[in-house]
């Protein structure tokens, strides 16, 4: 392979993983609403948590990838402590329901996910990558209070785990507003 093509394959690479924050919704702004439906049928709309509970939104690229098992695995597994301090929890990709049901069935996914199929949620809340050329998100979790307002926005490629730790302290700084 001529060095060039390596050359601009790794550019590529490095690309997707380091891409900056271009985009991503800020902390302050209002969370922009959506209405979906949840990969098991249910009706979903963002705004019907507002003034009820806390709301985790974690973009990730695609089912059954390595990183995003390990991302959701990792969420899986401190879903009861978010739970029990009140905030709900969603993932969103652009894979559809039934590829989220078996991801789901298949990881023991104690909270929902959401398809994003078309992308416009994505859109909407700036993971989209290359101006939305290419179908998979960025890495993104926005922690939304209970007025809606992101309280945190976080952007990790490759250090999954960063993403619940994050979150956890994000979740415990509303908490002691």
């Amino acid at each position: 392979m001529p060095g060039w093509i390596t050359g601009a394959a790794l550019l590529l690479v490095l690309g997707l993983l380091v891409e900056e924050r271009n985009g991503l919704l800020s902390i302050g702004m209002r969370a922009p609403d959506f209405a979906s439906t949840l990969s098991d049928g249910r009706p979903f709309k963002l705004s019907d948590y507002r003034g009820k509970s806390p709301v985790v939104l974690f973009f990730y690229p695609a089912d059954f990838s390595s990183g995003c098992t390990a991302q959701a695995c990792a969420f899986r597994d401190i879903y009861p402590e978010m739970k029990q301090n009140g905030a709900v929890l969603f993932g969103i990709s652009r894979d559809g329901d039934s590829t989220h049901a078996r991801f789901s069935e298949t990881y023991m996914l104690p909270y929902s996910l959401i398809s994003d199929g078309n992308g416009a949620i994505g859109k909407a809340y700036g993971v989209e990558r290359f101006g939305g050329w290419m179908p998979l998100s960025k890495r993104v979790t926005y922690v939304i209070d209970t007025e809606g307002i992101i309280r945190a926005a976080i952007h990790h490629e490759i250090l999954m785990h960063r993403h619940v730790e994050d979150v956890r302290e994000a979740l415990n700084a509303i908490a002691g507003q």
